[in-house]
């Protein structure tokens, strides 16, 4: 019989369920979305049980579109977006409607109280919390003891996205190690809770879940969720893992200096290590990995495909009204204009931060810009200057890491960004590096969760097979000349980074 997997890929739009084979090939894949509520400024909920929805729907067409044997199904496993503060009672009851999830902003003044007691530097030495304070889940679970404390006195456990999930497919309550990262009460070096922070919150130590490997095996599908899903109550459910830790898996981060990096609305660099990369003033941000004793840290820009989306709108609209008379994609069409211009777009720079600063800037405010512009410049120079503003911005983040650890010299790029070559070509001239991009793209996340139930369920004894399942599609190899060209701008672009910050602050405060 050949066996299979279905992953689960819970994302903050909605969950992609795919199906694997035993060695790792996807055969199908279906997604169902859900929203995001946003009922006061700085919050954003989402439903748990749209999630369910979301999962239970997946599966079905997922079966249906696949007429597989459910059979030959054997495991599941799951990736869940972070930060997640879904309140449950003793009996498993879900006790809030809609919960916070990762980029909820409420619980500032939370933070702040924590950070009377505990000393804001150690708190991310020991956790690797490097995102704002207040998305941390410690903070989410002080806010409903403060602002719900009939409803918090019901609580029971406070447990993730894919934690939830799993609670509905097993009637079990747990977390792995990776999940359990982001709760902003865990110590990553001693994988485990850091019972001093959780005594300066004020909360109970009861009420975070037991920790287990990401492979474990919780139990089988309870008979009635079988039913519904449409799948043998036979069927193993593994722990899994949160979002970065299993797109690392998936992206070939299994041992020491792999790094790679994910191009899509926003970006990010993140590197497997033995030892979590932890800067104080920089504030990389660390999760436990999935792949037994590593870490996977990274940084990050909020915004790149964003930003060169808002480039295309702004300035391109001949070029979009070209693509729908010819059918051709306009970003291909940016990008042979783009390539009219010479590295260093005529000096024209761009920062992209138009979605703000990042804990590697020296301010949340920062903002984008062009820096330079002349006459002379036209619609090549324009575009061109974002490709090589977005890559010289995660190079200095790129520098960071490499001043912590030693990288491998090869990145593997995944994401929808990472679609053109002459994009890549940029980035291995500007990273000084080797750009990778494999058959796995922007399954990365999927792929990941189905590596973790294959060896939960014993199909794969460990993860060296996720190396024979990349296949190389392109390898971009930096050149020489062009290297050094963007070595001398790549200063010049961090020290504008810099008075930008500066200006931006300014303009932040500014009342008119």
């Amino acid at each position: 019989m050949d066996n299979k997997i279905i992953s689960f890929d819970l994302g903050t739009g909605g969950n992609k369920a795919s199906l694997y084979d035993a060695d790792g090939t996807c055969l199908a894949y279906a997604f169902v979305g859900y929203d995001t509520l946003y009922p006061e400024v700085g919050w954003h909920e989402q439903k748990p049980l749209d999630w369910w929805k979301a999962v239970v729907e997946s599966t079905r067409q997922l079966i249906e579109k696949s007429k597989v044997d459910v059979n030959t199904i054997v495991g599941l496993g799951i990736s869940g977006h972070s930060l997640g503060a879904v309140p449950v009672d003793i009996n498993g009851n879900l006790l809030r409607e809609s919960t916070p999830i990762w980029s909820d902003l409420r619980a500032q003044k939370e933070a702040e109280e924590f950070f009377k007691t505990v000393d804001a530097d150690q708190w991310y030495l020991t956790t690797g919390n490097g995102f704002p304070a207040p998305l941390y889940t410690v903070f989410k679970v002080m806010w409903y003891r403060t602002h719900e404390p009939e409803m918090f006195s019901h609580i029971y456990k406070i447990i993730g996205t894919k934690d939830f999930i799993n609670l509905m497919l097993t009637g079990k309550i747990a977390t792995d190690y990776s999940y359990a990262s982001g709760t902003g009460v865990y110590d990553l070096k001693a994988w485990q809770y850091k019972q001093d922070f959780i005594k300066a919150s004020g909360l109970p130590s009861g009420i975070w879940p037991e920790i287990l490997p990401s492979t474990a095996v919780m139990g089988e599908l309870l008979p009635e969720i079988a039913k519904e899903l449409g799948l043998p109550a036979s069927v193993k459910v593994v722990c899994g893992g949160v979002d970065n830790s299993c797109m690392a898996l998936g992206a070939k981060n299994t041992r020491d200096g792999r790094v790679y990096t994910s191009l899509g609305s926003a970006a990010w660099i993140a590197v497997s290590s033995e030892q979590p990369v932890l800067d104080k003033q920089y504030k990389p941000y660390v999760f436990t990995h999935v792949v037994p004793n590593m870490f996977t840290s990274a940084v990050s820009i909020f915004s790149a495909g964003t930003t060169y989306s808002w480039v295309k709108d702004q300035f391109c609209e001949l070029l979009d009204l070209e693509a729908q008379k010819t059918g051709k994609d306009v970003y291909v069409i940016m990008n042979e204009f783009a390539e009219q211009a010479p590295i260093g777009s005529n000096k024209l720079l761009f920062n992209p931060s138009l979605a703000g600063g990042t804990s590697q800037d020296s301010s949340v405010h920062l903002r984008g810009a062009y820096m330079g512009l002349d006459l002379k410049h036209g619609k090549p120079e324009l575009i061109r200057s974002a490709m090589e503003g977005i890559a010289m911005n995660l190079r200095l983040r790129l520098d960071l890491l490499r001043k912590y650890t030693k990288l491998e010299d090869e990145i593997l790029f995944v994401g929808g960004g990472a679609k053109s070559r002459f994009y890549l070509g940029i980035f291995a001239d500007v990273f000084n590096t080797k750009i990778l991009k494999t058959n796995i793209d922007q399954d990365a996340g999927a792929l990941g969760a189905a590596a973790v139930a294959a060896v939960g369920v014993g199909l794969w004894q460990n993860f060296n097979k996720i190396d024979e399942i990349h296949k190389t599609i392109e390898l971009v190899e930096p050149v020489k000349e062009n290297n050094q060209k963007y070595e001398k701008l790549i200063p010049i672009f961090a020290e504008a980074t810099e008075q930008l910050a500066t200006i931006s602050e300014q303009l932040h405060v500014l009342e008119i």
